[in-house]
Formats: C-alpha cells, sequence, structure tokens
C-alpha cells in the first residue's frame, strides 16, 4: 500500500461483506503494531474506544518533523520555524474542514478532550453560570463531563441536572422541555456513549438548548473518529475530540468553538504566545485561537493529527462508519449468541457506535480480560470512566470490546471463541 495514504478499493472485502469501499487488508498493511503476537498469539486490538493504533503516515510525520523541520512555531522568521508554523497552522485548517468549521480560528489545540470540557466549564460557564441556573449533562457522561459540572454547580450554588438514560441505553427525551428550562445555561452531552455505544441526538438537543437561550456543548471524543461529524449541520456551541482516538497521537485534542462565544471567553492559562502585549502593569490577549493556546503548543502532534485527518478523509468517513456498523451488528449477533452473557446498551446496532460492553455471569470482567490477553486479545475491563452509568446496570465492572478500522469479523469470531476458552476453567 502506498505510503503516502491509504487505499480505497470498491470491489467487495476480504472479510465477508464487510467494508464494500474499504479494502481492510491494505488498511490493516499500515498498522505495524497489528503485525505483533502476545502470549504467542496473533494480536486482536479490540480496545479502540480507549485509543487507536497509529497508521504508518501518522508516524511518519512525527518522525519528519524531529528529523527535518523541529523548531518552535510563531516566533521565529528563521526558515525551519516558517516551516514549522505553516504545517502547525495546516493542521488546524485540516480538523476545520474535517468537522466543517466555518473558520479555522475556531478550532483551539489542548491536550484532549477532558481539557477541553474543563477549559469551558473554566471560561464560559464559570462567567455565565448563576445561582439558581442549572446545568444539563445526560446519566450516560463520561467522568470528563460530569466533574467539572457539579464542582461549577457547587461553586455557583447552580443545579445539576441528569437526562435519564433507560435500560435499553436511549436517553429518556419525553421530559426533555421540562429538564431544559429557560434556567438552564449550557447542556454538555456526549454523542456516543463509551459504554454503550449509544449514538445520541445531539441535533435535537441543541435546537432545545438554543430555544431557552442555553448553549451546547458535545463530547464527540466517540463520535468524530468513527462518523461523518458536521458542526454546522448540528449546530454545536462546542464540540471537542482527542486524537488519540483517531489514529493520531496521544497529548492532543481539539476543542471547537463558535467564534463569537470564543471571542468573548477570557483566557484559560496565561503565558507566552496568548498574550498580544504586555507591561509591567498589566496585559492584553491575542486574537483567536492563541489566545488558549499558552506556551509551546504540543507542534508535532498537531501535524500528525493533520496526517490522521488525511488518512480518515482518503478513507471516507461514510466508509469508515458503515464499516464499524457491519462489525457492531456481527458483533452484537455473536456475542449475544454465548451463554451468561449480558450485553448493555440499545439492542439495535443500528442505535450504536463501535462499542459492545457486556457482562458475563460467572466470571468476573477482569478475569476474563487477563484470560482473553493470555490468548492475544485486548479488550477493556472496569468502569470505563463512567463510575455511575455502570453502576445503574448493578455491576461495578463491564467487558467491553470496542471497534476501528482495521478490525475484522474475523477478529470478532476470536473473541467469541476466547470467551468460550475461558468458560472451561470458570464455568462449572
Amino acid at each position: 500500500m502506498s505510503t503516502t495514504g491509504p487505499g480505497i478499493d470498491v470491489s467487495p472485502a476480504n472479510d465477508v461483506d464487510i467494508g464494500r469501499m474499504l479494502d481492510v487488508e491494505a488498511v490493516r498493511a499500515d498498522f505495524p503494531i497489528l503485525s505483533r503476537k502476545i502470549n504467542d498469539r496473533p494480536l486482536v486490538y479490540l480496545d479502540n474506544a480507549a485509543t487507536t493504533q497509529k497508521p504508518r503516515q501518522v508516524i511518519a510525520a512525527l518522525t519528519n518533523f524531529y528529523e527535518q523541520t523541529n523548531a518552535n512555531v510563531h516566533r521565529g522568521v528563521h526558515t525551519l520555524s516558517i516551516e514549522a508554523t505553516d504545517a502547525y497552522e495546516l493542521a488546524r485548517t485540516k480538523v476545520a474542514k474535517f468537522i466543517n468549521a466555518p473558520r479555522p480560528e475556531t478550532v483551539i489545540w489542548t491536550r484532549n478532550t477532558s481539557e477541553s470540557l474543563n477549559l469551558v466549564a473554566a471560561t464560559w460557564a464559570n462567567a455565565h453560570v448563576g445561582e439558581g441556573d442549572n446545568i444539563v449533562i445526560t446519566a450516560m457522561e463520561h467522568h470528563s463531563n460530569i466533574v467539572p459540572w457539579q464542582q461549577l454547580a457547587a461553586r455557583k450554588n447552580a443545579e445539576l441536572r441528569y437526562l435519564a438514560v433507560g435500560k435499553d441505553g436511549l436517553l429518556d427525551m419525553a421530559n426533555i422541555e421540562s429538564i431544559i428550562d429557560s434556567r438552564t445555561k449550557i447542556v454538555s452531552v456526549t454523542h456516543v456513549s463509551n459504554v454503550l455505544g449509544t449514538v445520541n441526538p445531539v441535533a435535537e438537543l441543541a435546537n432545545r438548548a438554543h430555544e431557552v437561550g442555553a448553549v451546547i456543548l458535545i463530547d464527540a471524543a466517540q463520535s468524530v473518529p468513527h462518523m461523518p461529524v458536521d458542526v454546522q449541520a448540528i449546530d454545536a456551541d462546542f464540540l471537542c475530540f482527542s486524537a488519540h482516538k483517531m489514529l493520531g497521537p496521544t497529548g492532543i485534542g481539539v476543542l471547537y468553538g463558535k467564534y463569537d462565544l470564543l471571542d468573548e471567553m477570557p483566557p484559560y492559562m496565561y503565558g507566552g504566545d496568548m498574550i498580544l502585549e504586555v507591561t509591567y502593569e498589566d496585559a492584553t490577549w491575542n486574537d483567536l485561537p492563541y489566545k488558549f493556546e499558552a506556551g509551546t503548543p504540543n507542534i508535532a502532534d498537531a501535524i500528525a493529527t493533520g496526517a490522521a485527518v488525511d488518512y480518515l478523509s482518503e478513507l471516507g468517513m461514510e466508509n469508515v462508519w458503515e464499516h464499524e456498523q457491519q462489525l457492531t451488528a456481527y458483533g452484537m449477533d455473536q456475542i449475544s449468541s454465548l451463554n451468561h452473557i449480558t450485553i448493555f446498551g440499545p439492542e439495535d446496532p443500528a442505535l450504536k457506535g463501535g462499542v459492545i460492553s457486556f457482562v458475563h455471569d460467572k466470571i468476573h470482567p477482569h478475569d476474563l480480560g487477563t484470560a482473553l490477553d493470555q490468548q492475544g486479545i485486548a479488550i477493556r475491563t472496569g468502569h470505563h470512566c463512567a463510575m455511575p452509568l455502570v453502576r445503574s446496570y448493578g455491576v461495578v465492572a463491564a467487558a467491553r470490546a470496542s471497534f476501528y478500522v482495521y478490525n475484522t469479523k474475523t477478529e470478532i469470531d476470536a473473541l467469541v471463541d476466547g470467551i468460550r476458552e475461558t468458560e472451561r476453567y470458570f464455568v462449572r
């Protein structure tokens, strides 16, 4: 396969109907780690909701920056600094195009989704939420989209409200008009649950928020990497995601915000590059997006994120989503055919992203995860940083298999066979 980007194959895929527009085997060839063996077994990597593997193109972008262009950005007139600045800002432009942001300045580099959420809570929400106001989130949020709002509500003597989640894994939208009301200042919701896989109706939630004069912040950590996301079509006020969940490096994320909102917000941190002018008495702030990017930024990883965006764009996000939908449907069917298994979340795979969380009534998730690792299969176990949600199902931990562009039905078969193999030692 070409080293400049992933291949597209319009012929039927090698792995039984999967990804008719994706040559999955050619994609897999771009990921060096997939050739590894774990405990003398071929690696089956099914922990993509936690972090994804990196193709050679992304790894090469990192190496190339450090070997050929390494310099600080925005501050130098020498060649390396100019080249680094151009590549860094080009990556921002690529991200903006990827999510259909109206202008690159509305894309802020952060460390991850968690920092992006905290940034909005500490700036816009801190300035606009007052005593007696309310903040609305859902009962399926990641801790990063619960704890900042708990803390803010406590400081402001505001109310934190939750949109309920049914046992079917879907949001209860019946009482949305009473929960999101005239005292609501911000609605902060996950687009796709990292536990249940539920795809939430964020456009509908945005519409309701705007009806009452509130803003909406969307945690898109599990959606932007997997499906087409258009911030203007959703009418998102803020939206955030992490590069490492979409083939990019760790340690870098994105906050998108509408220009007027970002422009009025105070800085989150202070220091170099976010200032316009400093005297001994005072300081003024730089323009967007630099007002929110204090200090030397994560230049190399931003550039490599641009390479990840290139890779996914060439694959086509519609094709990525279709591939995962087929995997999820197959995985739901195969895993649910096992005895002793309970799957959490929507039963209809069309309502889910590529995430299947489940429990085995005879095997603790941690024991199952450890046994599967002995067979070369990597899944996630625990509360998945969504402790209240997991506990609402009457358990303290769950196993989770999550899929991406390089996964196959054959790997799902390996997971199912691995569970059966593990049962030989735990089920009597």
